[in-house]
């Protein structure tokens, strides 16, 4: 967008006569646009991409909206619109997250002896390792696993 040499932006009219063209409105009107939804929403980078959002939706229907009395002030309540949309998807997603259970209480990751323990349990064969595992973790007697594994029983 450009603007138009020798003429600073403010000293553009607010509503446009028939020589105005998108660069000129564009250049006259961004920065107070911006200004006026970064004041009353209080985020900068926000205020900027529903300004340039509202700009671009204008850009596309320009040759209609370049015949309206005033294309500033729809510009204007587009950037509005959009913004105002934007907060209300913000705030209800945050009441969703607020309703989400609250965070899981942070777990110490495995002692060294639980490290130990499963790299010695890795080596035996699977069978044995099974074993092993209902008998001392599961608390089954051997007579119960040898019967769940279809083994004899043998000490």
């Amino acid at each position: 967008m450009t603007a138009i040499a020798g003429t600073r932006p403010e000293a553009l009219p607010a509503v446009p006569n028939e020589t105005s063209s998108f660069d000129e409105i564009y250049a006259a009107h961004y920065g107070d646009l911006t200004v006026q939804l970064y004041a009353y929403f209080g985020d900068r980078q926000e205020a900027q991409d529903v300004v340039q959002e509202a700009f671009c939706r204008a850009y596309a229907k320009w040759r209609t909206m370049s015949r309206y009395d005033d294309p500033v002030a729809w510009v204007r309540r587009v950037a509005w619109n959009l913004a105002i949309n934007g907060w209300r998807r913000k705030r209800t997603a945050g009441r969703f997250l607020r309703r989400q259970r609250p965070a899981e209480p942070q777990i110490d990751g495995p002692g060294p002896e639980r490290v130990a323990l499963i790299a010695a349990l890795a080596t035996l064969p699977d069978h044995h390792r099974r074993a092993v595992v209902l008998h001392y973790l599961a608390d089954q007697s051997v007579a119960e696993i040898a019967d769940r594994l279809g083994v004899a029983e043998e000490l």
